[in-house]
């Protein structure tokens, strides 16, 4: 059993990740950190782990634990992440990992320095759904693949909230831009060339609000938008010459509807839906990160790949800024 040890008590630990990682069959939560003592009992107690500790330097130097989870606000996801490589730790970190491409690099020198695992926790790339659509797609379910277009927004203007806070790492392409890319890269195992883009920021915040944005990956295109002050929606469709995939509640289906994968054909006058109850996309990840961390073969979001994730978003705010194409 791979022991963690939490990184705080925020929200997405306490409603996802930790339930998850009790869950499943590999790993356990035997530790919670908090700058307050009180409130890393709390949640212990929650959750019935049996330490808690009052300062994240404490619990990293602890023989209780052998990886943390990270779900601190984004700016300090390299810090931790690098103090918890440093004191022997594996490490998952919540995306993004880092604000700029480059901040991965020393991730990557501390990983194989160390021989520690740390990887950024994208869930979706474990899910069952993001899984048979990779499959489709290599199977040629749709043909040639020529264009891809998503949609993931939410309505979200609390001054409080870390998403609009720039001093926090907040905005709309940190938080949710970075999934229309990363699961377009999964699926189709391409990168993009280049990008065109719009962004708008908020005048009182001063974080991105709304980005559409048109990536050229050589052999099809991707154009999506995202914003944190539109009605929630999300959406992904994989268009090809013989048919198209059309990926329903993408990356929060407790949130936004029923896990449904639609393929229809050339003609649309025949399709097949595929349904997914009950993905426990966070159980999954947490398993196969514990795989990977106990020497096990396993298929994880590498730092190279969250590097390559990162290089697309940083494109799109330098396309943002200018008319034209932005190079990758």
């Amino acid at each position: 059993m791979l022991r963690f040890g939490i990184l705080s008590t925020a929200r997405i630990g306490r409603e996802l990740v930790v339930p998850a990682i009790q869950d499943a069959e590999n790993c356990v939560v035997t530790a919670i950190a908090s700058r307050n003592i009180d409130n890393a009992r709390a949640m212990a107690d929650r959750f019935s782990v049996p330490h808690a500790f009052g300062s994240y330097d404490e619990m990293l130097q602890s023989d209780l634990i052998d990886a943390v989870y990270i779900p601190l606000p984004t700016s300090q996801h390299i810090e931790w992440s690098l103090k918890a490589a440093e004191a022997g730790k594996h490490v998952l970190c919540e995306k993004p990992i880092a604000l700029k491409a480059d901040e991965i690099d020393q991730l990557i020198a501390v990983r194989d320095r160390k021989a520690v695992v740390i990887s950024e926790a994208y869930m979706v790339t474990y899910a069952p759904v993001w899984r048979k659509v990779r499959s489709l797609l290599a199977e040629g379910a749709i043909g040639r693949l020529r264009h891809v277009q998503g949609a993931f927004t939410y309505f979200n203007r609390d001054p409080g909230n870390m998403r609009n806070i720039p001093a926090l790492g907040g905005g709309g392409l940190p938080d949710i831009g970075v999934y229309p890319t990363m699961t377009t890269r999964f699926a189709t195992g391409q990168e993009p060339l280049r990008v065109q883009a719009v962004t708008e920021r908020d005048p009182e915040f001063g974080t991105d609000i709304y980005s559409s944005v048109k990536a050229d990956f050589g052999t099809f295109e991707l154009t999506f938008y995202i914003s944190t002050q539109m009605a929630a929606r999300q959406v992904m469709v994989f268009h090809g010459d013989q048919g198209f995939i059309e990926v329903r509640s993408p990356f929060n289906a407790d949130r936004y509807g029923a896990e449904e994968i639609e393929l229809t054909n050339q003609r649309h006058n025949e399709s097949q839906i595929f349904r997914f109850q009950d993905s426990r996309q966070y159980k999954c990840e947490a398993e196969a990160f514990a795989r990977a961390a106990l020497g096990q073969k396993e298929e994880i979001v590498t730092l190279e790949n969250s590097r390559a994730n990162q290089r697309f978003i940083d494109a799109i705010y330098r396309a943002s800024d200018k008319d034209g194409w932005e190079t990758i």
